[in-house]
């Protein structure tokens, strides 16, 4: 848990231009925290490997940032920073190869929200965009499946608005700061998704909506989530980004067909020609690929069912490639009949599942929240 004091360096590396996860993140290997790199010299920061730029910019911060007024503007505005050190931070997001250092976020996360889908496209959807949308969208909230997106036009308002239509939660990731809500039009659809979810940025309190903040914050919007959806995208569209991250994140990606003849769908057929997204016409779609289909309850077993060391030694053990129950209970070296037992719960709760006779493999959200320390 970060405290006070720490936060208020957090905030500050927000704010320094220039300084983002992998720069920050060698600062922190080489001072050992954030306030212990913000103070260091100029020398011991290029000895971190701070270009010039970068140790300009964060000299040039020092000397004019008050940190506990920036601290106190936040927590006025009912606003919480997470950092990498917060147990809070969301999981999922942890695991991709750049995490933003900080969060701000307005609203709640909660463990339901381990159980994502982004759901994005075009700003500019057709008619048949916006009811698949809606549908899929709504349908995933009904699930209990929490949508995420950009809160941009077009199909991220539309998701929005299905997951908050049937009482979904639903989270939506800014390329701005929380202050400055883009588009502006869009906020009181913010205001409803605080109510029933979270605003979230990696960006500080008065930063605008720059252009390049937008493929950045892409990265979030897939990183949060255990699949991304595309619904309707042109060769061009923003969405494909996301898509793109979800790939090399290793997250699944989806997309809904569209004619032939639709330059909107132009992107979405691409994506499922080239086995890079596989094809969507209803939600059972996306819970079957993602093992999500009897999420309700899995969720209410896990909470049952408390997790111990056996179950934690064989996850330990299982990957996503089938391994015999025999074998695996030579490699952990407990009883078979204590393995078949956990391994019986484990399916139950969703975290693995059988493959042909006898053999078991890792869930694709299995990883999520279940560890024992």
């Amino acid at each position: 848990m970060v405290t006070r004091s720490q936060l208020r360096y957090w905030v500050g590396f927000s704010i320094v231009p220039q300084i983002g996860p992998m720069r920050l993140r060698a600062l922190l290997n080489h001072f050992g925290s954030p306030e212990a790199a913000w103070n260091a010299d100029s020398s011991e920061l290029q000895a971190a490997g701070l270009d010039r730029r970068s140790l300009a910019n964060l000299l040039a911060a020092r000397r004019a940032l008050d940190l506990d007024r920036e601290v106190e503007r936040v927590e006025r505005a009912g606003v919480t920073v997470l950092t990498w050190d917060d147990d809070a931070y969301p999981p999922r997001l942890r695991e991709i190869s750049t995490p933003p250092p900080v969060l701000y976020v307005r609203g709640s996360l909660t463990p339901a929200d381990e159980w994502a889908v982004a759901v994005v496209g075009t700003r500019r959807p057709s008619a048949y965009g916006l009811e698949m949308t809606r549908i899929l969208a709504g349908d995933l909230a009904r699930s209990q499946i929490t949508v995420v997106s950009g809160l941009a036009r077009g199909i991220d308002a539309e998701a929005h608005h299905a997951a908050l239509a049937a009482g979904g939660r639903t989270i939506a990731v800014l390329g701005s700061g929380l202050d400055r809500v883009y588009p502006p039009e869009h906020l009181d659809l913010a205001r409803q998704i605080v109510a029933n979810g979270a605003v979230i940025s990696e960006y500080p309190f008065g930063t605008k909506p720059e252009a390049g903040n937008f493929p950045a914050r892409n990265r979030i919007i897939s990183g949060l989530s255990l699949g991304t959806l595309v619904v309707e995208a042109g060769e061009t569209s923003g969405a494909l980004i996301t898509a793109r991250f979800a790939l090399e994140q290793g997250r699944e990606t989806f997309a809904v067909p569209g004619s032939a003849l639709s330059r909107r769908s132009s992107g979405t057929n691409r994506l499922v020609q080239a086995g890079e997204a596989k094809l969507v016409t209803c939600v059972q779609d996306i819970l079957e690929e993602l093992n999500l289909t009897m999420l309700p309850q899995q969720a209410e077993i896990r909470e049952l069912i408390p997790e111990n060391e056996v179950e934690a030694k064989l996850l330990s053990h299982l990957s996503s490639e089938p391994m015999h129950i025999d074998d695996l209970g030579r490699e952990v070296q407990l009883p078979i009949a204590e393995v078949s037992s956990a391994l019986a719960l484990m399916e139950l709760k969703g975290l693995i599942h059988r493959v042909g006779a006898m053999s078991y493999a890792l869930a694709r959200e299995s990883h999520v929240s279940y560890r024992v320390d």
